[in-house]
């Protein structure tokens, strides 16, 4: 019962309050997923998803972590041989560059925290 309750507390402190960032990492893929692992960030960095075009070619996606000076920034990329102009999205919080899109990716990381916190609080007969 007790390790539930501390599960729900952390799951649902704001973000910075429980140590190091974790953002997802992917490197530039023109898939329509990006295959992620973890990466720990810097203080003075955000997670982002960048999203890159070019002249007569599809969008790419990448995924890390970046200085927050560099949030919003239109920075050339180079993938399979063409320089995108990729714009870095930030986000706020521990693993919130999962979403698909920035909007709502801290909402939905939230509401699954709370479901899965009261879960392991509710008595397993009621489940």
């Amino acid at each position: 019962m007790v390790l539930g309750w501390l599960l729900l507390l952390v799951l649902t402190l704001p973000p910075g309050t429980t140590g190091v960032k974790q953002c997802f990492f992917c490197e530039p893929t023109d898939s329509s997923s990006c295959p992620t692992t973890l990466m720990h960030c810097g203080d003075d960095e955000d997670c982002y998803t960048g999203h890159g075009v070019a002249p007569s070619t599809g969008p790419i996606v990448n995924k890390g972590c970046v200085h927050s000076t560099s949030c919003g920034r239109e920075e050339p990329v180079s993938y399979q041989g063409v320089t995108y102009s990729l714009i870095s999205v930030c986000c706020n919080g521990n693993l919130c560059n999962d979403a698909p899109g920035p909007a709502g990716s801290r909402t939905a990381g939230t509401a699954t925290s709370l479901v899965l916190g009261l879960g392991l609080l509710l008595p397993q007969h009621v489940l």
